[in-house]
């Protein structure tokens, strides 16, 4: 089923972009193929951020809860529910729209790891041209079937990137349990350099044309923060001109 629905209609149709693009570049139709793939996803990555930077925005706030209920693990879950709830935040609805799109991703991944030899291309459909090779140099100077160091850290560039624009600064809190606040800053610091070493180093060991797909997403992914964070910014400033007018008339109601 998986192979049917996932993996033989992204393979046509990345043969089909190589069919109409310019000079049938495979680098120009992986990147076209991750805007297609991209914007079908819209919807469910837009959920996705918007959950995953509510969620940032909320730790410190989830960080005091921990501590003020550190020995009763039953008040603390209370006191999480009613923080989400008072948010109107589900803490799964980051993670769902995620595991919706993983089919998606490992067909891709299965396409470009397998390449189009060994009798990949005879599961083109009928009504799309099969040639017969794929040529798997791309912009006349990366082969796309073998590993490439350039690909890999500009895909680890773009890890940081992304990453960089999620998190939140929290504020230097000097009281009890600060200290364990703090190591826990300094993790998800860690963290922050330690993904990117992480996504270039795996992008060493795959093939330039995944790699490429790798980049292209995670600096599509990052744009679409950008577009997800402005509108919330404008959508705050809205609420915020409204409450402030909304006191004005009180104001002059009550004079």
């Amino acid at each position: 089923m998986f192979h049917t629905i996932f993996y033989q209609p992204i393979l046509n149709l990345v043969v089909f972009l190589y069919n109409i693009v310019p000079g049938h570049d495979l680098g120009v139709a992986i990147i076209v193929l991750t805007i297609i793939i991209k914007m079908v996803l819209w919807p469910l990555s837009r959920k996705s951020i918007k959950a995953q930077k509510a969620l940032q925005d909320l730790q410190p706030k989830i960080e005091e809860i921990k501590k003020k209920y550190a020995d009763n693990k039953e008040e603390m879950g209370k006191a999480m529910m009613e923080l989400y709830k008072n948010h109107k935040i589900n803490p799964l609805s980051s993670c769902l729209p995620l595991l919706v799109q993983l089919p998606f991703l490992w067909a891709v991944f299965r396409v470009f790891r397998d390449g189009f030899n060994n009798g990949s291309l005879d599961l083109v459909y009928s009504f799309v041209y099969k040639p017969e090779v794929i040529n798997s140099v791309s912009f006349g100077i990366l082969d796309l079937s073998k590993p490439n160091i350039l690909l890999a850290i500009l895909a680890g560039g773009a890890q940081f990137w992304q990453a960089k624009m999620m998190s939140t600064k929290k504020p230097k809190v000097d009281s009890k349990g600060a200290q364990d606040e703090g190591m826990a800053a300094m993790m998800n610091k860690q963290m922050l350099y330690m993904m990117p070493a992480i996504t270039v180093f795996i992008g060493l060991t795959l093939p330039g044309g995944l790699t490429l797909y790798w980049f292209v997403t995670t600096v599509l992914t990052a744009l679409q923060q950008i577009i997800v964070f402005k509108k919330k910014e404008d959508d705050d400033q809205k609420d915020n001109d409204k409450n402030s007018n909304n006191k004005i008339v009180e104001g002059e109601l009550v004079k």
